[in-house]
């Protein structure tokens, strides 16, 4: 997810294209300088043994044959990587420095492929490797910008190679790829199966389920919290700028109050982060949330048996890299799972024997930041190309709002639809409207005395229709009578009104319901 709710495509060709050679007279910096490895005026035979990235440099270890036949290994860094199994010949200027003289690709197996040989590797073939190094080239006046990265093959007849490519966006060092053949100088990026992400997503959803709490268990206690010894200034200013960002019913009617309140709902912290915005210039209950945990933990001794339990249960960290990183689960991967139920059901922690106040609001804190989790990877969960070819993008929520004295949770969940539409012909190109997008939003919240209720919506091309659900009788009914009016309003205000129907209990669940398929075919 990103915070303009976009889901960004991947890039889907890189050309495998030619690297300069290393020039002569490099220098390549010892970490450890060493006097005397190499006589003045002698040269030595060196193979690349290992390359890693840090920043804009290269560590490689390096073990050098001297022409006495000793063999020795050394740290070094240089401004050009050079791929593992390389072969070169070095001399020594100084004692912190190795000139590379020339470089032997003695080796063809082991030097850095710049193409690929399609009788050794048919068009078609699917290549696994993971990403070595990164680094920008120099930008060329009015082309866009390009990344060059090695690539260590996995698998084939060429396991162990590395393989030079190009792509117009960074490649993440560490991440595992998959790409199919297309010529002597093309490979095109194959997307991780769905049904590896859904598995590593919903291993991790379960997780998260298991140890989530619901949201208002914690904001009653913090709202009554009583000073006390344990409790410390920088505690009590956490906990009142948490309560003090909550939204209340008035600002969640306007549609810039609504923008902010989720904006700040936690579900898009991490893409703040990434983008290099400062999240604590702005409420946010995921961000406003790890503080407290950090406050809370530190007013607990060292050995509490809680210490364990938090670290786990908080993940405090940035959300899990896991999910793009699948491809080793190949073979591994059954079925795909169903969607996650909406909306997440209450969950009440109750305090435990010989458990501390602090130990205990530590405990609900901590599920408080796994239930908002649970409701990220549910919207990973629920992101992905349908059987058909339509892009689902979900974004699954919770907005804690303000309702007089109380604090009344509100689950909410945004479900895009986009509908793929052929390429028209060149000449109507520019007459082409937007592609077709469903919307689909669903509401979740019990507000006393209507009790429990459940709203489920959609719009496509200006047409809305909506279902609603109240689990009390005099809820239906009341909200029954009103529908007219509810009618009148949407029609004011644009909209081509279809169905708009209550019911008395939950909405069914089974595969009737999932949420791949439309409650109203408007387009029928």
């Amino acid at each position: 997810m990103t915070g303009e709710m976009n889901i960004l495509p991947l890039p889907q060709i890189l050309p495998a294209t030619s690297r300069p050679q290393v020039l002569s007279g490099e220098l390549l910096k010892l970490l450890t300088p060493m006097e005397g490895l190499i006589s003045a005026g002698q040269t030595a035979q060196a193979e690349v043994l290992s390359l890693k990235q840090a920043d804009q440099t290269f560590q490689m270890l390096l073990k050098v044959t001297l022409d006495s036949g000793r063999q020795t290994t050394v740290q070094t860094t240089g401004q050009q990587p050079l791929a593992q199994g390389t072969t070169l010949l070095v001399s020594q200027p100084s004692a912190g420095n190795l000139a590379v003289t020339v470089q032997q690709a003695i080796a063809s197996s082991v030097a850095t492929l710049t193409r690929l040989d399609t009788a050794q590797l048919p068009v078609g073939t699917l290549l696994q490797g993971k990403v070595l190094t990164s680094q920008v080239l120099p930008q060329v006046p009015g082309q866009p910008m390009v990344f060059r990265s090695m690539v260590s093959l996995l698998n084939t007849a060429l396991s162990g190679s590395t393989l030079s490519i190009d792509s117009p966006q960074p490649l993440r060092i560490g991440t595992l790829l998959s790409a199919q053949v297309q010529d002597a100088r093309t490979v095109k990026f194959v997307p991780l199966s769905g049904r590896q992400e859904q598995l590593a997503v919903t291993r991790q959803l379960v997780d998260q389920q298991s140890r989530q709490g619901s949201l208002d268990g914690l904001l009653k206690l913090l709202q009554n919290l009583p000073p006390s010894d344990q409790t410390t200034a920088e505690l009590r200013s956490v906990a009142a700028r948490l309560l003090a960002g909550l939204p209340d019913v008035q600002q969640l009617s306007t549609p810039k109050g609504l923008a902010l309140a989720l904006a700040g709902s936690g579900a898009f912290l991490e893409s703040k982060l990434l983008n290099g915005q400062n999240p604590s210039l702005a409420p946010d209950m995921k961000g406003d949330l790890l503080k407290l945990v950090a406050q809370l933990s530190q007013g607990l001794p060292a050995t509490t048996s809680l210490g364990a339990i938090i670290a786990a249960n908080t993940l405090a960290q940035a959300m899990p890299n896991f999910v793009r990183n699948a491809l080793g689960m190949l073979g591994q991967v059954s079925a795909k799972p169903s969607p996650t139920g909406f909306p997440l059901p209450e969950r009440l922690l109750q305090s435990a024997e010989g458990e501390g106040d602090l130990e205990h609001l530590l405990r609900l804190a901590a599920a408080a930041v796994s239930r908002l989790q649970s409701h990220q990877l549910s919207s990973l969960e629920q992101t992905g190309v349908t059987a058909d070819g339509r892009l689902m993008s979900t974004w699954q929520l919770e907005i804690p709002m303000r309702t007089l004295q109380d604090i009344v949770p509100l689950q909410v969940k945004f479900q895009r639809e986009d509908t793929p539409e052929k390429e028209p012909p060149k000449e109507r190109r520019e007459e082409r409207g937007p592609s077709q997008q469903l919307w689909r939003v669903e509401l979740a919240f019990a507000m006393e005395p209507l009790g429990p209720l459940q709203i489920q919506a959609q719009l496509i091309k200006g047409s809305l229709s909506s279902q609603l659900w109240a689990e009390r009788p005099y809820t239906a009914s009341l909200i029954e009578s009103n529908l007219a009016g509810l009618r009148d309003r949407l029609l004011s205000a644009g909209l081509n009104v279809g169905d708009l129907d209550c019911h008395l209990g939950t909405p069914p669940q089974g595969p009737q319901t999932r949420l791949d398929q439309r409650w109203v075919d408007d387009t029928a």
